[in-house]
């Protein structure tokens, strides 16, 4: 009997441990099938920094929320007239026309968009791609300086074409036409969006250009022309954080080429067709931004690309310096003088300033000190050869070499052509010697100042040198707007005069120079006006 209560008692005692064991085992798998093998599919709302933007564009009133709402129209209308213009002066150039035009010859699209300058109907997405070409090639277009650089006007490729485009659409259903404020409206938006967002985000120093952005807030503003509603508008904001974004490569040394020319067309337009998926009902990426491992912020936004550090934890989102509004149109940057980096527009300047003191001791300089910004360095200061017009274009010794020489600078002296016959360019390069300014590189970051200095001064053999001129602030800066327009004025004057005959000059600029006009002209009338035939 005592053998059967042991037997019984070891029984009970090893199936209970046996029983604890296997339980225990069972709950720790389970913990480690549930930690590495199954993720949660709760869907997140859409991230913050989507909502923002959505909302932004629906919501923002600029004559009632605007602190300066006549200066941001009136900037918007110059900024217009000044984006057409680059965007004709590059009509004259085969190496972008030969971009433009229908993918498939002899295409008819039916209420298809005009592109400036041309006799092109095309659909919106390749006229997006068409006018963000022709805008960007001469480098010539306003400009955007912060913590990443850009140019905001790239958005106007998208804008115009939409609005093109749904103008007619909406005539031909008996319905009315976008009036050019909408467009002007769409203008503040999207350089308040790229803008604001490149205050604090820079995108270079994790490798991408600066075009992201350009996608980003044309999808943005495009969405509203199509008046999606809000949650339309946040998939599709989605889509373009998604997309894959573009390298800096083809903007830097030794790879620089022409695809920076029509990098942000490229842009404008996918932004077009990113909306156009989604107006068909295209579903959206909530988390585009944020995902854990599989979010824009994880996967391209966390890491330097010099070094391939993981950036600190609070850099590794967008940063907010503002709300949107618009500050950025009020506060654009125009290239009015020259087709050149915009940093290099002071030194720019400051070489045509020089020319008359030098232009009879060309063969007696010693060297040329160039004392500048730390971005102007990171950018655009080269030695070395220039293999093609996007190298000599981003190169502040060339375009400081050629005004030396000329007492100007113009896009025709980026051409190959002009560059092989004219060797003392690089004789002058050469010699050039590039500095750092501890000061002006502060004062570039400065949201009160946003000086673009630059200094240039020329010593020679005998020991005796120019004085050192310096110029903080381009002719195109906000602090010199008073200046700076007659100038701009008079650039899209000489662009017309390109493509049109007088008569239709008259016309056009009659109808700029008139904001309350402008504003309430049909968008398709408007783009008839720079129709070639």
């Amino acid at each position: 009997m005592l053998n059967n209560h042991l037997d019984n008692h070891l029984d009970n005692h090893l199936d209970n441990h046996l029983d604890n064991h296997l339980d225990n085992h069972s709950n720790k798998a389970n913990s480690n099938t549930n930690d590495a093998t199954v993720e949660s599919n709760v869907r997140p709302e859409y991230d913050d920094e989507i909502q923002k933007i959505a909302d932004y564009v629906l919501n923002y009133s600029i004559d009632d929320q605007s602190p300066n709402p006549a200066d941001a129209w009136n900037t918007a209308r110059h900024c217009l007239m000044d984006t057409i213009g680059c965007g004709l002066l590059a009509l004259r150039f085969p190496e972008c026309t030969k971009h433009l035009g229908p993918i498939c010859a002899d295409q008819i699209t039916p209420n298809g968009a005009r592109v400036p300058g041309t006799s092109y109907r095309l659909d919106p997405i390749k006229a997006a791609f068409d006018i963000g070409c022709m805008v960007r090639w001469l480098d010539y277009n306003d400009t955007w300086l912060a913590a990443e650089w850009g140019h905001p006007s790239d958005n106007l490729g998208g804008i115009l074409a939409v609005a093109d485009y749904i103008s007619q659409k909406n005539i031909s259903q008996g319905q009315s036409p976008l009036t050019m404020r909408a467009v002007l409206e769409a203008m503040i938006m999207a350089h308040e969006i790229q803008g604001v967002l490149a205050l604090e985000n820079s995108f270079n120093r994790v490798g991408l250009d600066h075009v992201f952005l350009v996608k980003l807030a044309s999808t943005a503003v495009v969405a509203k022309l199509y008046q999606l509603p809000r949650e339309r508008i946040m998939a599709a904001i989605s889509q373009a954080i998604v997309d894959g974004q573009a390298l800096r490569t083809y903007r830097h040394a030794p790879n620089a080429g022409s695809r920076k020319s029509w990098a942000a067309g490229d842009a404008t337009s996918r932004a077009v067709r990113l909306v156009d998926i989604t107006a068909r009902g295209e579903m959206g990426v909530p988390g585009a931004l944020t995902a854990p491992q599989w979010g824009f912020y994880d996967v391209l936004f966390s890491h330097t690309n010099k070094d391939l550090a993981t950036k600190p934890e609070d850099d590794r989102r967008f940063k907010f310096q503002r709300d949107f509004g618009s500050y950025v149109m009020e506060n654009i940057l125009f290239k009015i003088s020259f087709p050149a980096e915009f940093h290099a527009q002071t030194a720019c300047e400051a070489a045509v300033i020089l020319h008359p003191h030098i232009k009879g001791r060309i063969d007696d300089i010693e060297r040329i000190v160039l004392t500048t910004h730390d971005s102007a360095i990171r950018i655009i200061s080269k030695e070395g050869t220039l293999d093609n017009p996007a190298d000599r274009d981003h190169c502040l010794q060339y375009m400081v070499a050629v005004p030396l020489l000329t007492g100007d600078l113009m896009a025709e002296n980026y051409e190959d052509d002009y560059h092989e016959q004219h060797l003392s360019i690089d004789e002058l390069r050469s010699k050039m010697v590039v500095e750092e300014n501890a000061k002006s590189s502060k004062d570039y970051h400065d949201p009160s100042k946003r000086s673009i200095a630059n200094a240039i001064q020329v010593f020679f053999n005998d020991g005796s040198s120019t004085e050192k001129v310096a110029v903080e602030y381009p002719i195109g800066h906000k602090r010199r707007r008073a200046e700076g327009i007659p100038v701009l004025e008079a650039k899209f004057r000489a662009s017309l005069a390109t493509r049109f005959v007088d008569s239709r000059c008259q016309q056009i600029v009659g109808l700029c120079d008139d904001q309350e006009r402008l504003e309430q002209t049909p968008v398709n009338e408007f783009m008839s006006l720079f129709e070639a035939y």
